[in-house]
């Protein structure tokens, strides 16, 4: 339309152009100036016209889309900033385009090491990586045999304690920032470009985290609390027990080192190169110099297991014992005539020791039981029976070779 007005005003000009024209009178040129600059107001009315239509055009075709999809981009705009430095790495694909569930079942397989990598590509990934859920079933694994909750409040405690564990300083880290180097990518402790911001950030771990927790533990870093069978290297003092220490883990050797508490004149002792057959977590949340209530004495049989607590003086802390139930003097161990668990006497018996050592047997009250004994042949605490044939087969493993005096 536009053109064809174009052309029809062009050939009107050149048809009147030839023509003789007499003057005109004075008010005829403003007139014709006036229709000069009518024309050019019509002319450019029609192109502004036809360029608006052309912009709407592009607006709702175009501009309305883009805008929807730049408001979801918007929601991880720090996500995509990174998949696309991820994309120019690798020619255009990453571990950030798979699916959803798809990603989440690759780093539930991943191991720890594995996912402390992965942690380190970029944000989004650390994020998903220092999950708890992720980490739950590392620790339960590996730790679940000797963690308790003795340890876990050792470990809030400790958080408690150190309310600057997750700021990394500049200069060189300290504390715990500098135990995790040993295991975390170099990369999480350097500032980095935030590619949306345009600002250098510095990666930090959350200390509370389940990873966090994992990482102390296996850096060797943190002493916790567990138990010990045999302390001591299997000194002969101590075959068949199980006592309470601090211990760290020594990654290099896959060992512990136990570290016991001091008690009477005797000081700190301490024990290296401590297998993980050796070790459990506390079997019950007692201190080991509280008398533990037992609850079980009632329903104690001829056959059964328990541990029971033992200490020397006083002074001592106490350990586990393991032994079983006997039967009285007057019982001949006959089934069918036993009435054994109708007496208020139990009978516990070592069979680590020899017949006839003053530690072979003791008794105990069954209603009125709590700490018996006396400084010569030491004091008996609570007892606990075991139901579990894991913990029974844990005890027979660790029989001594010879029977003991």
């Amino acid at each position: 339309m536009l053109l064809y007005f174009f052309i029809t005003c062009f050939s009107f000009i050149l048809f009147l152009k030839p023509l003789p024209l007499k003057p005109l009178l004075p008010w005829a040129s403003e007139i014709r100036l006036l229709s000069f600059w009518f024309l050019k107001d019509l002319f450019l009315f029609s192109c502004l016209g036809s360029l608006r239509n052309t912009l709407l055009k592009v607006f709702y075709i175009n501009i309305i889309p883009l805008k929807t999809s730049i408001k979801k981009m918007s929601l991880s705009s720090s996500a995509r900033a990174e998949k696309s430095a991820l994309d120019d790495e690798t020619g255009g694909m990453s571990v950030l385009d798979l699916p959803e569930l798809a990603l989440e079942c690759v780093l539930e397989r991943l191991p720890p090491a594995g996912l402390c990598s992965m942690a380190g590509v970029c944000t989004s990934l650390r994020e998903r990586c220092v999950s708890d859920h992720l980490w739950e079933k590392h620790m339960k694994h590996k730790w679940g045999r000797v963690i308790g909750p003795a340890a876990y409040r050792e470990w809030q405690w400790h958080l408690a304690s150190r309310k600057d564990l997750g700021s990394c300083k500049q200069g060189k880290p300290k504390g715990f920032m500098r135990l995790l180097s040993f295991f975390w990518p170099s990369s999480w402790s350097t500032p980095k470009v935030d590619p949306v911001n345009n600002s250098r950030q510095r990666s930090s771990l959350p200390v509370n985290s389940i990873m966090s927790w994992y990482l102390a533990l296996e850096t060797g870093k943190f002493w916790f609390p567990a138990q010990v069978f045999n302390r001591e290297n299997g000194h002969v003092g101590f075959m068949l027990s199980c006592y309470d220490a601090e211990l760290n883990y020594d990654p290099r050797t896959d060992t512990f080192q136990a570290r016991y508490p001091p008690h009477g004149r005797r000081a700190i002792s301490i024990e290296s190169g401590v297998p993980w057959e050796r070790l459990r977590a506390p079997s019950v949340d007692t201190s080991p110099h509280d008398l533990h209530i037992s609850d079980c004495l009632h329903d104690l049989l001829p056959g059964d297991h328990i541990e029971i607590q033992w200490r020397r003086n006083k002074e001592f802390p106490y350990g586990w014992w393991y032994g079983v139930v006997g039967h009285l003097e007057s019982c001949d161990g006959n089934e069918n005539y036993c009435r054994c668990h109708n007496s208020d006497t139990v009978v516990l018996e070592f069979h680590q020791y020899t017949p006839g050592s003053r530690w072979r047997s003791t008794t105990v009250n069954r209603k009125e039981h709590r700490e018996e004994g006396n400084e010569a042949d030491g004091f008996y605490g609570g007892i606990r029976k075991l139901y579990k044939n894991e913990e029974i087969s844990r005890w027979r493993r660790l029989w001594p070779t010879e029977v003991l005096e």
